[in-house]
């Protein structure tokens, strides 16, 4: 038996190419909302910026050769997921639903980077 537990994920790292800050700015805070969060001044001398809102966290830090993954990414619950995807939409970021999650609908979409992203909320009529 495991002498530890899992409490809850602190945060996700997506990737992002250096001098990319403003952009995330742009999607997650103008986009999406969250806030921006400051870095310890350690870590801010890397590049790259941190955002927060509703508990969740994302952390998007520098990679000398960014690639977005193909399938890689964060599964964000949301209350209000039609006016989520009708945001994205609004703001030119693709929306592609899925319906292959038992008891939830989703949708996948990506950020200005291209990061792919996975946002879903328990199907109340299921």
């Amino acid at each position: 038996m495991a002498e530890f537990g899992f409490e809850r994920l602190h945060h996700v790292q997506l990737d992002m190419p250096a001098g990319a800050e403003p952009a995330c700015r742009a999607f997650w805070a103008g986009v999406l909302g969250m806030a921006e969060i400051e870095k310890p001044p350690v870590l801010a001398a890397r590049g790259g910026c941190w955002f927060r809102g509703g508990g969740v966290e994302v952390h998007l830090g520098v990679v000398p050769e960014f690639t977005p993954s193909a399938r890689a990414h964060p599964g964000i619950l949301v209350d209000g997921l039609d006016a989520l995807a009708a945001r994205l939409a609004e703001h030119g970021h693709p929306v592609r639903w899925d319906g292959d999650f038992p008891g939830y609908r989703r949708f996948h979409s990506v950020d200005v980077l291209g990061n792919r992203l996975e946002f879903l909320e328990p199907d109340r009529t299921a």
